[in-house]
């Protein structure tokens, strides 16, 4: 059984342009050095995280096509970040505020691409800088909701077998051995982020630990 937020019919392409907009928001409060820390994406600065959020924005079928040939398909999230390497922090989170509005790849299943992992990136943003968030409960909600049905992500796998519960919003997932938590780091957990275990608990955590870790 799952049970997410407050029943508000707001569409997912709201919820992930306000997601872009809060971490725009956020991001022009950050000094230079913040820009270039250590992300929680394994070899990637907070500067790489924004330009592989962003970067399919303006990608047609065919220029898609070619960063995928390119980047050997395993590669093409790199290809994005290498192309927006020459820009500065400032000319990013220009481009940023150029895109609030999800289109072309992000706007996939209805606008699903681009709230999961406009939540998910912004965490491993905030959680790298230790910059804390209460994520606003019916985005956090749907995100818990959609993650298990986003097969590149591998949450399905993770979560298999286990009862996840949410101890701060309305959110229940699964059957099995019980792991509990806020939403944000079972969010977190499910998307493959160790860094978010510690915050958990519950019988089945150390299943879950194993599968993340």
């Amino acid at each position: 059984m799952t049970r997410a937020g407050n029943g508000s019919a707001t569409t997912l392409m709201a919820m992930a342009r306000a997601e872009r907009a809060e971490l725009a928001a956020f991001l022009a409060t950050l000094t230079p050095g913040q820009w270039e820390a250590p992300s929680l994406c394994d070899g990637w600065s907070v500067k790489d995280v924004v330009a592989h959020m962003f970067s399919y924005e303006e990608l047609n079928a065919i220029g898609l096509l070619k960063r995928f040939v390119k980047g050997r398909i395993v590669r093409a999230n790199q290809v994005g970040v290498d192309e927006f390497a020459s820009l500065s922090p400032q000319q990013l989170l220009d481009f940023v505020d150029r895109h609030l509005e999800p289109r072309g790849l992000t706007t996939g299943f209805g606008g699903m691409i681009a709230l999961i992992d406009g939540t998910v990136h912004h965490q491993d943003i905030r959680r790298a800088l230790d910059q804390p968030r209460t994520i606003p409960a019916e985005r956090l909600g749907r995100v818990l909701e959609l993650l298990p049905k986003n097969p590149r992500l591998g949450a399905r796998g993770r979560i298999k077998g286990l009862r996840l519960r949410a101890t701060d919003i309305d959110w229940v997932y699964g059957s099995g051995p019980d792991v509990t938590g806020p939403g944000e780091a079972l969010m977190m957990a499910m998307a493959g982020r160790p860094a978010a275990l510690a915050e958990l608990s519950g019988p089945g955590k150390s299943t879950l630990a194993e599968r993340v870790s």
